[in-house]
């Protein structure tokens, strides 16, 4: 019903002063240029000081997509049809992904969030304690839509895979303005972090997010630099990712998320063929052949033990991460259903990641406790 008087004021206001048509080029001054991220920009209309943010691109395979945002507190903008129009920073949202949260959070304002997708499976200290008063909307094709327009939210934020999200068109049949984050399609850490900008500009905290961002980038190349330095001249450990899944192994693409973080960490990984943010399968005999060459494991999936990890294929029970017991998981932080705060805060916090990283793939240079796992973050050892 708040909506509805809301949308019905918006029509009388409109039919007593003239809106500009809304056109993109007059977008005259840029506002913030990603430095590592390549999937938004930021730009803004002088005059009015309306905000437009442009998500590139926002899924896997996608070429030649954009959505616009608009953040228009003048009104000074007729409302356009591929245009998602707001006419105040979102105090109201809904995050349908755990890493959108963590976002705000970095920036002190996951207060905001009143709606999310799937509670049970989120890490974030704020949503588990207010439990109780956020919305859970349900995911895939089982949105709770009833309970969507209950919450009344300003926005809810999106996220495509493979395609557009399908809550698009209902949203649109709604009138409930929507914006995609797409950091997920980023290869970048420091890409994938860098959207917390343009979540402040939703938000109304440019600053403090550009702020917030800016440290973590800082901590994240300043400890990147530390380990190639102390680790110059010498052989880089060679590592093993994920685990079989039916008959394949996937492994990641060359200068991928995962990849660009074992670099960084001054390490070596094997990859498939294919670009960017993806992975492409390789038959287990040549997985096998990785894994006998590697010094490392890494992320193997579900696994808690290595007599779990050995059972998924006995095959590889003698290669030298297992029986040197240098496998590590980095599900040491996840709620009782599995969802892992690695692919939440860690999306945002990569310095944290490839701190974990120096301490596992470089003891020499960074001692564990005794335990090896007492100044870890995201990954425990598995035994």
């Amino acid at each position: 019903m708040k909506r509805v008087l809301t949308y019905i004021l918006l029509l009388l206001l409109s039919s007593c002063r003239s809106h500009t048509v809304f056109d993109e080029s007059i977008f005259d001054e840029v506002v913030y240029t990603p430095r590592y991220a390549t999937g938004f920009e930021i730009r803004r209309h002088s005059q009015s000081g309306a905000t437009l943010i442009t998500s590139q691109n926002p899924w896997q395979g996608a070429e030649g997509v954009s959505y616009k945002l608009l953040i228009d507190p003048s009104r000074h903008f007729a409302s356009a049809a591929d245009v998602q129009h707001i006419d105040r920073a979102a105090e109201r949202i809904i995050c349908m992904s755990s890493s959108h949260i963590a976002m705000l959070d970095a920036m002190g304002e996951v207060e905001r969030v009143v709606g999310v997708s799937g509670i049970d499976f989120i890490s974030n200290d704020y949503i588990t304690a207010n439990r109780q008063k956020i919305g859970d909307v349900g995911y895939d094709n089982n949105i709770n839509y009833e309970l969507l327009i209950a919450i009344d939210p300003d926005l809810v934020l999106l996220y495509g895979i493979n395609a557009a999200n399908s809550m698009e068109n209902k949203l649109r049949e709604l009138g409930i303005p929507f914006a995609y984050i797409g950091e997920y399609v980023e290869s970048s850490p420091l890409g994938k972090a860098e959207w917390m900008v343009a979540m402040g500009e939703i938000v109304g905290k440019r600053e403090q997010s550009i702020e917030a961002f800016d440290s973590i980038a800082t901590r994240y190349n300043t400890l990147a630099k530390n380990i190639k330095e102390q680790t110059a001249g010498k052989p880089r450990p060679k590592v093993m990712l994920n685990i079989p899944y039916r008959d394949a192994w996937f492994l990641p693409a060359r200068g991928s998320y995962m990849v660009q973080l074992i670099e960084d960490a001054a390490a070596e990984t094997f990859t498939s063929a294919g670009e960017g943010n993806t992975s492409s399968p390789i038959d287990i005999e040549q997985a096998l052949l990785y894994a006998t060459q590697s010094d490392f494991w890494l992320n193997p999936s579900g696994c808690n033990t290595l007599t779990e990890l050995v059972g998924l294929n006995p095959k590889f029970a003698d290669t030298p991460p297992i029986t040197n017991g240098k496998v590590w998981n980095n599900n040491a932080r996840q709620t009782a259903m599995g969802g892992s705060d690695f692919w939440e805060s860690g999306v945002v916090r990569p310095d944290r990641i490839l701190q974990d990283l120096a301490y596992i793939l470089h003891p020499e240079l960074t001692p564990l406790g005794a335990d090896g796992e007492d100044n870890l973050f995201y990954y425990k050892r598995l035994r």
